[in-house]
């Protein structure tokens, strides 16, 4: 009977793995097919002309946005992460408050960030439709990614690696930033590149905040569209789905590219 189950859970396994790598398949196919007949030298790099032949804006400004939100989240994220592993007290009501405000955070659907920015940075705050709006918007979006995978990182760091260096002499200060941290880099990096990937595809929050203006910004300030946003705005109004088609082959490329370029930092530091 063992080996019936064993039998029959290999099966379930195998019959998951290889649903999800056919869904994948099918979704890959069916994008590239449509897609790579419609792309051009001039869509990927031509002037933007009003008829908005070029996607060069869209990809700066999801470059722009992608980098700033990670330049604000990520030392708020993984210094938070550090304070509620090694600092804060489990049992304080403080602390036990902060780790449900993440988990409800995490579970918050991304149009309500949206509308929470369109209300508080552009009506409130008066910074309009524009690029600055987007960033501070899903730098609180993609925080709890960030904090649940760090501090679950540094929960993986064996004690004894922290007794070692405090018996070696070393202060707490010294020991996070000299052994936990290297030791669980790889984990932090695994959310940093959690929180890329739903950037780039990011369409609600930053469709409420950043607007949907084609154009190359010339401010932080200034109206922009991500290639996500741009994408479901030419899909919805459906005039043109070639180029939507062509836009989601770019956006694929582009997550591929940010992907493999995190795992090979990952594993360097790996192997250091």
């Amino acid at each position: 009977m063992r080996k019936i189950k064993n039998i029959i859970n290999y099966f379930k396994l195998y019959l998951g793995i290889g649903f999800s790598v056919l869904t994948l398949c099918v979704i890959l196919f069916q994008v590239l097919i449509n897609g790579f007949r419609h792309l051009s030298f001039s869509f990927l790099f031509g002037m933007n002309e009003p008829t908005g032949h070029s996607i060069i804006p869209m990809v700066v400004n999801t470059f722009i946005i992608v980098g700033l939100t990670l330049v604000i989240a990520v030392p708020i994220g993984i210094g938070s992460a550090i304070y509620l592993n090694e600092y804060a007290n489990k049992d304080s009501f403080i602390v036990k408050a902060i780790r449900v405000a993440i988990e409800t955070l995490s579970g918050i659907p991304s149009v309500i960030y949206g509308l929470f920015g369109f209300l508080f940075y552009v009506v409130i705050l008066g910074f309009t439709w524009s690029l600055m709006a987007g960033i501070l918007t899903v730098s609180i979006m993609i925080l709890p990614i960030i904090i649940r995978s760090t501090e679950e990182s540094l929960k993986s760091v064996p004690l004894t690696y922290r007794e070692g260096s405090f018996a070696l002499g070393a202060g707490k200060f010294q020991t996070i930033i000299k052994v936990v941290l290297p030791s669980s880099i790889t984990g932090i990096l695994a959310s940093i590149i959690l929180s890329v990937g739903r950037l780039v595809g990011e369409t609600a929050a930053l469709l409420l905040t950043a607007g949907t203006l084609a154009t190359m910004p010339t401010n932080l300030f200034s109206s922009g569209a991500t290639l996500a946003v741009f994408m479901y705005t030419i899909t919805v109004e459906g005039t043109d789905m070639d180029r939507a088609y062509a836009t989601a082959v770019v956006l694929m490329s582009l997550v591929l590219i940010l992907n493999m370029l995190a795992n090979f930092v990952a594993n360097k530091f790996r192997k250091v």
